[in-house]
């Protein structure tokens, strides 16, 4: 046995390392060369990316053939044998495809920055602290006047005594100014992120059940002590059904005591199992929702008057509540369903449009004091002071460039960053292309704006050029873009510019394929358009009596552009739309009667039939010019792309395309 359990063990060890040693060996996908080509090389890895990127996603990719693969390798190697070629040629460093790459990231760059550091970061936090919510008591203390100073002394004070034993509840209903909540010991009721003003959200969600926030609460509103009373999982909305019997204004005792029997008798009937949509629809004083069975639809937290909200959050699906008082009446309460929180990307935008109304402005100027920190940013203020004293009237614009100010301070240093010196001068050309800023006049409060606001595009500018290296999904999206400009620039190079055609050429092409370029069925004919039936039916009764149909039209007629016209068409193909179908059914010489087309009505007239039949060179001119710069097109094509393989030598490994797409 003992021989048994060693050889096992033995054996366990020999299968433990033979499999250590398997994984060790196996050769990544990185690893993997599917082509090369002057010491460039595409792996399975990079195959993989672009390959899903282009074809629906991996899990699609995976089920593609092989043939369609290999095509796509081909396809591959040429687009970066052509990125090769453009780079060999410094395409990327003339001065057009450097200023148009550098203006796209720009463009693209600050979105992705404050998406990436702002929005989706606080948009995740939202999204967790949303999956609950909190039921939360605060005193509250107005500024007077001591102002906010003042209202934060009160509030210490208070908070002490709470701290030495005093109860919050009664002190919220003695010193709170919120004189709404004071009465219910300071009670807001159930609050979740994203409902309330930022500094007060904050504080609530760092607190547990019971406890009280260890310090005042500043807010626009003044100082604010903050107790949570209870947190629980949300739920976002319920769908309840109600039976009211309602105290109408002006009820007595003896009117409440009848409606509380009546809705205890209702509630009796429900605990013997009656139906309580039947029960709703027979006794229900909601003529609102009475014939629905009581029901209220969907709704969600704060929609109800509080002790209608309260008890229906309370109840599971099915379960009817006790009988519960508000203004209206007596009500008896059953839910019916309750919706779950829905994923974060089903929330997104929803999220987007809370964190944008309630946070961004705040958070993004906090960014910003981080980057001027970063970068070391310093503004001359004594500058802007030297620049107000002596600006009198000068406007910003056209006066300040031919101004003493300009003369005195164009080229002084104002802000400095990142090593970087912006002049006056610089600052009133930016400023000039800012609608808030044309043609106001130059004074401190505007100098100190301009600034503050070309300060902020400045810095996030910089901030974006570090982006290739903290996001490589932005690196490969300027990858992909640069990667574009060049081919694009290759592609006038090498195509493009090369293609000569000639009239020679274009009737040699004619003269050999004629028969591609031939004319349908088509009408010639010319149309009255009004939008009045009665002044239709008119022109049409005075046609029949013999009028000039040209006539008419120059008078008539509603469908701009025509009436100058006489209501001529031209010549369409009979498929061409309505009215070239409807003159396909006249004679020669013949009008219609009005009928209905669009917003209005026509008569058509046809001039003429024209049967199908071969197109003249002139004709055929512009599709003949057409296919044959596609024929040049892809000649020139095929000749650059037989020059790259000349050139670098690419070798393809198929056999390997099978390790692509292999978990």
């Amino acid at each position: 046995m003992y021989r048994m359990t060693k050889q096992l063990l033995n054996l366990s060890l020999v299968l433990t390392f033979s499999a250590i040693l398997f994984i060790s060996c196996a050769t990544s996908k990185k690893d993997i060369v599917l082509a090369e080509f002057d010491k460039e090389k595409i792996t399975v890895e990079e195959f993989e990316k672009v390959y899903s990127k282009n074809n629906g996603g991996y899990e699609v990719a995976k089920k593609d053939s092989l043939t369609k693969k290999r095509n796509f390798l081909d396809l591959y190697v040429n687009f970066k044998m052509k990125v090769h070629d453009a780079k060999r040629r410094e395409l990327d460093k003339l001065p057009d495809v450097v200023a148009e790459y550098n203006d796209y990231k720009q463009k693209i760059g600050v979105t992705y920055l404050l998406e990436k550091e702002l929005v989706e970061p606080n948009i995740r936090t939202l999204y967790e602290k949303r999956k609950e919510e909190l039921r939360v008591s605060h005193i509250m203390f107005r500024p007077d006047t001591a102002g906010f100073d003042g209202a934060y002394a009160r509030a210490l004070a208070i908070l002490d005594s709470i701290k030495k034993g005093a109860s919050f509840e009664e002190m919220a209903r003695v010193y709170s100014q919120d004189y709404y909540s004071a009465p219910y010991g300071g009670d807001i009721f159930y609050i979740t992120a994203g409902d309330i003003i930022p500094s007060f959200e904050e504080a609530c969600y760092k607190l547990k059940s019971g406890e009280i926030y260890p310090e005042p609460v500043r807010t626009q509103f003044g100082y604010h002590l903050i107790k949570v009373t209870d947190r629980r999982p949300r739920t976002p909305e319920i769908r309840a059904s109600h039976i009211l019997i309602e105290l109408k204004p002006g009820f007595t005792s003896e009117d409440s005591a009848k409606a509380l029997e009546k809705i205890k008798s209702i509630k009796e009937k429900i605990n013997l199992g009656e139906d309580f949509a039947e029960l709703a629809k027979e006794f229900s004083e909601d003529e609102g929702t009475k014939n629905l069975g009581g029901d209220l639809g969907f709704f969600s937290r704060r929609m109800m008057v509080q002790p209608f909200d309260e008890a229906a959050f309370n109840l599971e699906v099915g379960q009817v509540s006790d009988i519960v008082k508000t203004q209206f009446g007596y009500h008896l309460i059953k839910v019916t369903d309750k919706k779950q929180i829905r994923s974060f990307e089903e929330e997104k935008d929803m999220l987007k449009n809370i964190y944008q109304r309630i946070k961004y402005n705040e958070d993004k100027q906090r960014y910003l004091d981080s980057l001027k920190r970063a970068f070391n940013y310093r503004v001359n203020h004594s500058l802007i002071d030297a620049i107000a004293s002596k600006a009198d009237t000068i406007q910003i614009g056209g006066q300040y460039w031919v101004s003493n100010l300009k003369k005195e301070f164009g080229d002084s240093i104002i802000i400095n960053y990142a090593g970087i010196g912006i002049s006056v001068d610089t600052l009133f050309a930016r400023a000039e292309n800012l609608a808030e800023f044309i043609n106001r006049r130059i004074n401190k409060p505007t100098l100190d704006n301009m600034v503050n606001r070309i300060s902020e595009d400045l810095l996030l500018a910089q901030a974006v050029e570090y982006l290739p290296a903290k996001y490589p999904q932005f690196a490969e999206l300027m990858d992909e873009y640069k990667n574009g400009i060049l081919i694009f620039k290759l592609q006038e190079e090498e195509v493009w510019n090369k293609i000569n055609i000639d009239e020679k050429k274009l009737r040699e092409y004619w003269e050999a394929n004629k028969e591609k370029f031939q004319w349908p069925d088509r009408v010639e004919y010319a149309e009255i358009f009004v939008k009045s039936d009665s002044l239709a039916q008119a022109i049409y009764n005075r046609l029949r009596n013999g009028e000039e149909f040209d006539s008419l039209a120059s008078k008539y007629t509603e469908r701009p552009g025509y009436k100058e016209k006489n209501g001529y068409h031209g010549i369409k193909p009979i498929l061409d739309n309505a009215l070239s179908q409807k003159a396909d059914q006249l004679k020669e010489g013949e009008f219609s009667e009005p009928f209905k087309n669009s917003n209005g009505y026509s008569i058509v007239k046809l001039i003429k039939k024209h049967p199908a039949g071969l197109k003249t060179f002139e004709e055929a001119l512009p599709e003949v010019s057409g296919a044959v710069q596609e024929i040049e097109s892809k000649r020139l094509e095929n000749d650059y792309l037989e020059f790259l393989k000349a050139t670098y030598k690419p070798r393809i490994y198929y056999n390997k395309l099978s390790k692509a797409f292999v978990d």
